[in-house]
Formats: structure tokens, C-alpha cells, sequence
């Protein structure tokens, strides 16, 4: 099982980037995906997550009207639309697969660079 990441990048105060993650080597039905990330000298932290059939969406505070996340099973990928960044979204951003039927996250992807300028 892999997931890639991409699609981050330098982008200055106010900007927007859209990251992917595509999943392969099985399919993830009943699957969550979720992002999380992982800011210079600090711990990882859950950013949001989608349901299988995105029906369900959900954000942590500070990326909420600003983050939309979005997937398409037909692809086995999952995005990350990112509006109005912040010099403090800057991190790592990676991707992740749990069940639907457990709070673990099973499956990670290797992170994609996201930088912010101010």
C-alpha cells in the first residue's frame, strides 16, 4: 500500500495550493482519508478528514472555511484545497487512510512540503 502525496510548494500570505494524495495497492472501500500536519519543532496534528462516500467532512478550528477537503473514489485520491493561507499553515502536510470502523490511521503517505510566505 502507497500513498503519494503532492502538490505542495512556496505560495506567499493569502495564496492557495491544492494538494493530492493518491492511494494504490488495494482499494479503500468504508475508508476514511484524512490530512494532518506537521509544523517545524512541533508535534503532528489532524487537519481534517473525509468519509467514503463524502458525505462527511471534518475540520479542525483554525482551517475551517479556509481548507475543503475532497476525494475521488473512482481515482483512489484524496485533495486538499487550501484557500487564504497563513504564514502559520506552513508544515508538512500528509496524507492518511483509516477504516471506518476505527479511530486509527493505518496507512501514511511521505508528506508534502507546504511553505507560506508573509
Amino acid at each position: 500500500v502507497q500513498l503519494q502525496a503532492s502538490g505542495g510548494g512556496l505560495v506567499q500570505a493569502g495564496g492557495s495550493l491544492r494538494l493530492s494524495c493518491v492511494a494504490s495497492g488495494r482499494t479503500f472501500n468504508n475508508h476514511v482519508m484524512g490530512w494532518f500536519r506537521q509544523a517545524p519543532g512541533k508535534e503532528r496534528k489532524f487537519v481534517g478528514e473525509i468519509s467514503w462516500s463524502s458525505s462527511v467532512t471534518i475540520y479542525v478550528d483554525s482551517v475551517k472555511g479556509r481548507f475543503t477537503i475532497s476525494r475521488d473514489n473512482a481515482k483512489n485520491t484524496v485533495y486538499l484545497q487550501m484557500n487564504s493561507l497563513k504564514p502559520e499553515d506552513t508544515a508538512v502536510y500528509y496524507c492518511a487512510v483509516r477504516s471506518t470502523w476505527t479511530d486509527v490511521y493505518d496507512y501514511w503517505g511521505q508528506g508534502t512540503q507546504v511553505t507560506v510566505s508573509s
